[in-house]
């Protein structure tokens, strides 16, 4: 049972790929609302905790608990299913599909996702673009669009994976100057504006100023 506020909950997770030992017991949590960023150099597991957590490794072990139900066990569709969205590094756009039909590729989770109209609010680039082929897209515009993308299915939960990667900086500030930060219990971040949806990043945006007054996590677990 997860305690009242948490969403995540990470005990001892080890993850491999092929004989590679890469993760040594990591424990973490997130609670609803909350951002948690986890820092560290290249190569510290960053990466690794966030596609254990989603069971995209080879082999996993511990315990994560997502609003209290084991998913140390379960492939990767059905933890999506518990509310889990998820922006890799690679972005994973379809280079047959437009703008637009890339944004509507993924199935909606729940209700409470962002619909077509606010994505373009948020992204104007990506409305001036939604006929383009989605690899026809500058980086910033890629990057856009693999957000934009999985803030459309409601998923109450999302994992970002170098988030910032790709952005212009005066895309960062225009964001920021269009008050499209979402402001949670002092916690301050952008481009989610659900209450409530906890997030899970990497360092970057920490190490551009884009969170402030809220926990950070390391790879090894300790809060800072």
């Amino acid at each position: 049972m997860a305690e009242a506020g948490e969403f995540l909950r990470v005990s001892d997770l080890h993850a491999w790929y092929g004989e590679s030992h890469i993760l040594h017991g990591v424990d973490l949590t997130v609670h609803e609302g909350e951002v948690v960023t986890l820092l560290g150099r290249n190569g510290a597991g960053r990466t690794t905790t966030i596609k254990s957590i989603l069971g995209l490794v080879g082999r996993r072990s511990g315990s994560i608990r997502i609003q209290g139900v084991e998913s140390v066990a379960m492939p990767p569709h059905q933890i999506a299913k518990l509310g889990i969205g998820y922006c890799p590094e690679e972005r994973g756009i379809f280079a047959s599909l437009s703008c637009e039909e890339n944004l509507l590729l993924p199935p909606v989770l729940a209700e409470g996702g962002m619909s077509l109209d606010e994505i373009y609010e948020m992204f104007p680039n990506l409305l001036e673009r939604r006929s383009s082929p989605g690899t026809r897209l500058s980086g910033g515009e890629q990057q856009m669009l693999a957000v934009g993308r999985i803030l459309r299915t409601g998923a109450k939960m999302l994992l970002l994976d170098e988030i910032s990667e790709g952005l212009a900086p005066v895309i960062v500030q225009a964001l920021a100057g269009q008050g499209l930060h979402h402001h949670h219990g002092g916690a301050k971040f952008p481009l989610c504006r659900a209450p409530g949806r906890p997030l899970l990043c990497d360092g970057t945006w920490a190490d551009r100023g884009g969170l402030r007054r809220c926990r950070v996590t390391r790879q090894d677990g300790h809060a800072e």
